[in-house]
């Protein structure tokens, strides 16, 4: 298959380990993978924190940068994020609709239709849980709230990691239970996103993993800011980088970085 990546806004600014990993994935199953280069945002964070007038603009690029994939240019679009993905599938064409483009909206609703998270494609439509991985860790995973609630993609994470060689997969408690991040949440209502990551952190730490794994780097990264703080010796790694692990080329757990080295890190 010809697939375009959505890279998202965060990975390529902050964490191009994911898309990357995205892209090892899909070509070692045989897949040929192109980046369209006029990308950027794909507006989730305008919408989610209510300037939907500012969206459109932003919503009208990704649209018109992933359309070719409606004239066959490629089968089908891959996005490293479960947030990313749902905006695109629930609210892009919202937005052109409500600003008056239904032109775009429609067209919108055609490139979210060709558009699915990793592990959607990767198991609906490519049919494969087993990638030839080899993480040889114990991993407990958690569920985004989007990608579990807005976008449905019930166990496929699961099912790809179980199909991991090497692996411990250990249960999360509390899995269903929102880490807090939120985007802007986190900064708006600062005292209840911190308590929420407060219970998240707590529970990844009593499972013992050495990391703590998602399909969403903006909720690792929240994580693993709690992870931090409280030199916690799990570390935090997409769900990307561990199906790209092989025994050629094995990944290896980030080292868990303690907070006084976050400290230095940031006044250096």
């Amino acid at each position: 298959m010809r697939i375009a990546l959505a890279a998202t806004c965060i990975a390529d600014a902050l964490f191009p380990q994911a898309p990357i990993a995205t892209v090892k994935i899909l070509e070692r199953l045989g897949h040929e993978v192109h980046f369209p280069a006029n990308q950027t945002c794909c507006g989730q964070m305008h919408v989610n924190t209510g300037y939907l007038d500012k969206a459109v603009p932003v919503i009208k690029n990704h649209v018109e940068t992933f359309a070719p994939v409606l004239d066959d240019e490629w089968d089908a679009i891959v996005i490293p994020s479960g947030s990313c993905a749902g905006s695109i599938k629930h609210q892009q064409a919202m937005v052109c609709n409500r600003a008056g483009l239904t032109a775009l909206g429609k067209t919108a609703d055609a490139v979210a239709a060709r558009t699915y998270e990793l592990s959607e494609l990767l198991v609906d439509v490519l049919g494969v849980t087993n990638v030839g991985a080899y993480f040889p860790h114990s991993v407990t995973y958690h569920p985004t709230c989007h990608s579990m609630r807005m976008l449905g993609v019930g166990d496929r994470p699961y099912q790809l990691l179980r199909e991991v060689e090497g692996i411990n997969l250990v249960e999360l408690p509390g899995a269903d239970q929102c880490c807090g991040f939120g985007g802007t949440f986190a900064v708006k209502n600062s005292d209840t996103s911190s308590a929420m990551l407060a219970d998240k952190v707590a529970n990844i730490e009593s499972t013992n993993a050495d990391v703590a794994c998602a399909g969403d780097y903006s909720c690792l990264m929240h994580i693993g800011g709690g992870l931090n703080r409280k030199a916690s010796a799990t570390t935090t790694m997409h769900l990307a980088e561990i199906l790209a692990s092989t025994r050629e080329e094995p990944a290896t757990p980030p080292p868990a970085l303690r907070h006084n080295e976050t400290l230095q890190v940031a006044t250096q």
